[in-house]
């Protein structure tokens, strides 16, 4: 029988919580259970084990950061668009990074379809209607733009920018610009 408030959706975000305290890697089943102070097997009536939450950990973070794009990105266009999306991600990353490295965890296809995943790109292609890229542009852009975020964001994170000047700020800002002169005058 299920032990009284455990639930799926519980292990979830109690999993998203202990990633961001301790780091996605060393979230286990095992790591989940003594935070409960309940047996492994117990778990196993909610969890198939740990991969199997790995996906739900990244499903809830995906859904949280195209939450917050979406409400970042409402009325916004150009380069107020395209800042909003990169904040977001940034935010999101030094507030909950164990959750952040979750998002990049890979899904297999189908779970990857029905994820917030779409909604991703969905809100990447939004914010290129600002300026007007045609396909296959369009799609090269979108990755440009993932990479620009996520790679400054990974770095940050790992500490690469903490020992020189500028600041990550001032860099931020200036990539941000820089890639928004880029989307402007794509070839």
């Amino acid at each position: 029988m299920p032990r009284a408030g455990l639930t799926t959706e519980a292990l979830a975000i109690a999993g998203a919580e202990l990633a961001d305290e301790v780091g996605f890697e060393h979230v286990t089943v095992s790591a989940l259970a003594r935070r409960f102070g309940v047996s492994v097997p117990s778990l196993y009536s909610h969890l198939r084990g740990t991969e199997d939450l790995h996906t739900r950990i990244a499903l809830l973070a995906l859904e949280e950061l195209a939450d917050g794009a979406a409400e970042a990105l409402a009325g916004r266009a150009g380069p107020d668009a395209l800042a909003a999306l990169g904040d977001t991600y940034r935010d999101y990353a030094r507030e909950h990074p164990g959750r952040y490295a979750a998002a990049r965890h890979p899904l297999d296809a189908e779970t990857a379809a029905g994820s917030a995943g779409v909604r991703h790109a969905q809100l990447a292609r939004a914010v290129l209607r600002g300026y007007d890229l045609a396909e296959p542009d369009q799609t090269h852009a979108v990755r440009l733009m993932g990479s620009t975020f996520h790679g400054f964001v990974s770095l940050e994170l790992a500490g690469a920018f903490s020992h020189s000047e500028p600041d990550a700020q001032s860099s931020w800002a200036r990539i941000l610009d820089s890639l928004d002169h880029t989307l402007r005058s794509w070839a």
